[in-house]
Protein backbone atom coordinates (compact mmCIF):
# COMPACT_ATOMS: atom_id res chain seq x y z
CA UNK A 1 0.00 0.00 0.00
CA UNK A 2 0.94 3.54 -0.39
CA UNK A 3 1.40 6.65 2.10
CA UNK A 4 -2.66 7.72 2.15
CA UNK A 5 -3.44 3.73 2.82
CA UNK A 6 -0.85 3.35 5.55
CA UNK A 7 -1.57 6.73 7.46
CA UNK A 8 -5.34 5.56 7.34
CA UNK A 9 -4.90 2.62 8.86
CA UNK A 10 -2.17 3.97 11.81
CA UNK A 11 -3.04 3.54 15.27
CA UNK A 12 -4.33 6.75 16.25
CA UNK A 13 -3.93 6.28 19.76
CA UNK A 14 -0.19 6.40 19.89
CA UNK A 15 2.75 8.80 17.96
CA UNK A 16 2.46 6.11 14.60
CA UNK A 17 1.81 8.62 11.95
CA UNK A 18 5.36 9.17 11.24
CA UNK A 19 5.87 5.39 11.68
CA UNK A 20 3.69 4.57 9.87
CA UNK A 21 5.04 5.98 6.62
CA UNK A 22 8.97 5.46 7.92
CA UNK A 23 8.54 1.59 6.75
CA UNK A 24 9.60 2.84 3.30
CA UNK A 25 12.37 4.58 4.42
CA UNK A 26 13.87 1.99 7.54
CA UNK A 27 15.10 -1.11 6.21
CA UNK A 28 16.41 -4.58 7.97
CA UNK A 29 16.11 -4.76 11.88
CA UNK A 30 14.17 -2.00 13.82
CA UNK A 31 17.13 0.60 15.76
CA UNK A 32 15.94 0.16 19.23
CA UNK A 33 16.82 3.75 19.72
CA UNK A 34 13.95 4.63 18.15
CA UNK A 35 10.50 5.18 20.31
CA UNK A 36 8.61 2.69 20.91
CA UNK A 37 5.24 3.81 19.04
CA UNK A 38 7.58 4.25 15.88
CA UNK A 39 9.04 1.10 16.00
CA UNK A 40 5.46 -0.21 16.31
CA UNK A 41 4.11 1.62 13.26
CA UNK A 42 6.83 0.53 11.03
CA UNK A 43 6.48 -3.18 11.90
CA UNK A 44 2.29 -2.68 11.19
CA UNK A 45 3.60 -1.28 8.12
CA UNK A 46 5.68 -4.28 7.12
CA UNK A 47 2.79 -6.71 7.98
CA UNK A 48 0.41 -4.58 5.72
CA UNK A 49 2.72 -4.60 2.81
CA UNK A 50 3.35 -8.77 3.29
CA UNK A 51 -0.32 -9.13 3.38
CA UNK A 52 -1.01 -6.98 0.48
CA UNK A 53 1.45 -8.44 -1.62
CA UNK A 54 -0.02 -11.84 -0.84
CA UNK A 55 -3.04 -10.85 -1.29
CA UNK A 56 -5.12 -12.76 -4.33
CA UNK A 57 -7.12 -9.49 -5.34
CA UNK A 58 -3.88 -7.68 -5.34
CA UNK A 59 -2.07 -10.48 -7.62
CA UNK A 60 -4.92 -9.56 -9.97
CA UNK A 61 -4.98 -6.01 -10.26
CA UNK A 62 -1.39 -6.57 -10.31
CA UNK A 63 -2.25 -9.02 -13.63
CA UNK A 64 -4.53 -6.38 -14.88
CA UNK A 65 -1.16 -4.09 -15.89
CA UNK A 66 0.02 -4.04 -19.36
CA UNK A 67 3.32 -5.96 -20.09
CA UNK A 68 5.15 -2.60 -20.51
CA UNK A 69 4.64 -1.60 -17.20
CA UNK A 70 4.17 -4.87 -15.49
CA UNK A 71 7.78 -5.10 -13.98
CA UNK A 72 6.13 -2.06 -11.63
CA UNK A 73 2.93 -3.11 -11.55
CA UNK A 74 3.24 -3.56 -7.50
CA UNK A 75 4.37 0.29 -7.33
CA UNK A 76 1.05 1.19 -9.73
CA UNK A 77 -1.22 -0.44 -8.03
CA UNK A 78 0.12 0.91 -4.42
CA UNK A 79 -0.17 4.43 -5.86
CA UNK A 80 -3.88 3.62 -7.77
CA UNK A 81 -4.97 2.01 -4.63
CA UNK A 82 -4.20 5.33 -2.62
CA UNK A 83 -6.43 7.08 -5.47
CA UNK A 84 -9.13 5.09 -5.04
CA UNK A 85 -9.18 5.47 -1.46
CA UNK A 86 -9.08 9.14 -1.86
CA UNK A 87 -12.16 8.98 -3.81
CA UNK A 88 -13.84 6.45 -1.77
CA UNK A 89 -12.45 7.84 1.53
CA UNK A 90 -16.36 8.31 3.26
CA UNK A 91 -16.75 4.67 2.60
CA UNK A 92 -13.81 4.22 4.61
CA UNK A 93 -13.37 7.10 7.65
CA UNK A 94 -15.96 9.72 8.65
CA UNK A 95 -13.61 12.58 8.98
CA UNK A 96 -12.98 14.28 5.51
CA UNK A 97 -10.18 13.92 3.53
CA UNK A 98 -9.06 17.55 3.61
CA UNK A 99 -9.43 17.75 7.58
CA UNK A 100 -7.43 13.92 8.06
CA UNK A 101 -4.57 15.15 5.87
CA UNK A 102 -4.48 18.65 7.60
CA UNK A 103 -4.21 16.81 10.96
CA UNK A 104 -1.65 14.51 9.10
CA UNK A 105 0.71 17.18 8.24
CA UNK A 106 0.65 18.75 10.96
CA UNK A 107 1.68 15.93 13.13
CA UNK A 108 4.78 14.78 10.22
CA UNK A 109 6.14 18.28 11.18
CA UNK A 110 6.07 17.96 14.76
CA UNK A 111 7.33 14.71 14.67
CA UNK A 112 10.37 14.99 11.56
CA UNK A 113 13.07 15.10 13.25
CA UNK A 114 12.36 11.18 14.39
CA UNK A 115 12.60 10.74 10.40
CA UNK A 116 15.60 9.48 8.64
CA UNK A 117 17.59 12.41 6.35
CA UNK A 118 16.44 10.22 3.31
CA UNK A 119 12.95 10.52 4.58
CA UNK A 120 13.12 14.13 4.96
CA UNK A 121 12.83 15.17 0.87
CA UNK A 122 9.45 12.79 1.04
CA UNK A 123 8.18 14.95 3.69
CA UNK A 124 8.46 18.09 2.55
CA UNK A 125 7.26 17.72 -0.71
CA UNK A 126 4.07 15.83 0.96
CA UNK A 127 2.93 18.69 3.02
CA UNK A 128 3.64 21.34 0.68
CA UNK A 129 2.56 20.13 -2.24
CA UNK A 130 -0.46 18.21 -0.31
CA UNK A 131 0.14 15.10 -1.91
CA UNK A 132 -2.18 13.05 -0.12
CA UNK A 133 -5.07 15.12 -1.20
CA UNK A 134 -3.86 15.30 -4.90
CA UNK A 135 -4.42 11.10 -4.82
CA UNK A 136 -8.00 12.53 -5.25
CA UNK A 137 -7.27 14.26 -9.10
CA UNK A 138 -5.53 11.78 -11.78
CA UNK A 139 -3.10 14.77 -12.44
CA UNK A 140 -2.22 13.61 -9.21
CA UNK A 141 -1.60 10.52 -9.47
CA UNK A 142 0.85 11.05 -12.64
CA UNK A 143 2.60 13.89 -10.65
CA UNK A 144 3.53 10.69 -7.84
CA UNK A 145 4.37 8.47 -10.39
CA UNK A 146 6.47 10.92 -12.45
CA UNK A 147 7.97 11.43 -8.83
CA UNK A 148 8.51 7.66 -7.92
CA UNK A 149 10.29 7.64 -11.67
CA UNK A 150 12.85 10.28 -10.60
CA UNK A 151 13.97 8.29 -8.06
CA UNK A 152 14.23 5.08 -9.64
CA UNK A 153 17.73 3.89 -10.56
CA UNK A 154 16.97 2.97 -13.63
CA UNK A 155 14.84 4.86 -16.60
CA UNK A 156 11.28 3.74 -16.34
CA UNK A 157 8.94 6.04 -17.84
CA UNK A 158 6.69 5.47 -14.75
CA UNK A 159 4.74 8.84 -15.05
CA UNK A 160 3.33 7.34 -18.58
CA UNK A 161 1.76 4.30 -16.35
CA UNK A 162 -1.59 6.62 -15.56
CA UNK A 163 -2.50 5.13 -18.63
CA UNK A 164 -3.11 1.88 -16.99
CA UNK A 165 -5.09 3.50 -14.44
CA UNK A 166 -7.15 5.17 -17.23
CA UNK A 167 -7.49 1.83 -19.28
CA UNK A 168 -8.44 -0.25 -16.24
CA UNK A 169 -10.07 2.35 -13.97
CA UNK A 170 -13.58 0.71 -12.78
CA UNK A 171 -12.11 -3.20 -13.09
CA UNK A 172 -9.15 -1.74 -10.62
CA UNK A 173 -11.85 0.43 -8.56
CA UNK A 174 -14.00 -2.64 -8.00
CA UNK A 175 -10.20 -4.93 -7.02
CA UNK A 176 -9.90 -2.10 -4.24
CA UNK A 177 -12.98 -2.03 -3.02
CA UNK A 178 -12.93 -5.74 -2.59
CA UNK A 179 -10.07 -6.11 -0.84
CA UNK A 180 -9.46 -2.43 1.34
CA UNK A 181 -12.12 -4.16 3.75
CA UNK A 182 -10.16 -6.66 4.02
CA UNK A 183 -6.79 -4.94 4.93
CA UNK A 184 -8.85 -2.88 7.53
CA UNK A 185 -10.08 -6.15 9.35
CA UNK A 186 -6.64 -7.90 9.37
CA UNK A 187 -4.92 -4.68 10.86
CA UNK A 188 -7.96 -4.74 13.46
CA UNK A 189 -7.72 -8.29 14.39
CA UNK A 190 -3.94 -8.34 14.83
CA UNK A 191 -2.63 -5.16 16.41
CA UNK A 192 1.20 -4.92 16.79
CA UNK A 193 1.83 -4.18 20.47
CA UNK A 194 4.25 -1.38 21.61
CA UNK A 195 5.21 -4.02 24.21
CA UNK A 196 5.10 -7.78 23.49
CA UNK A 197 6.26 -7.67 20.04
CA UNK A 198 9.24 -4.96 20.41
CA UNK A 199 10.33 -6.11 23.87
Amino acid sequence: MNYLAHLLLADKTSNSLLGSLMGDFVKGPVDEAIPKPLRAAIVQHRRVDSFTDAHTIVKRSKNRISPEFRRYAGILIDVFYDHFLATQWVSFSDQPLNSFTTQVYAHLKQNSHFAPDKMQRTLNYMIHYDLLGSYQQMNGIHQALCGIESRLKRPSQLGRGIIELQQNHDALRADFMDFFPELIQFVEDSPVSTEGALG
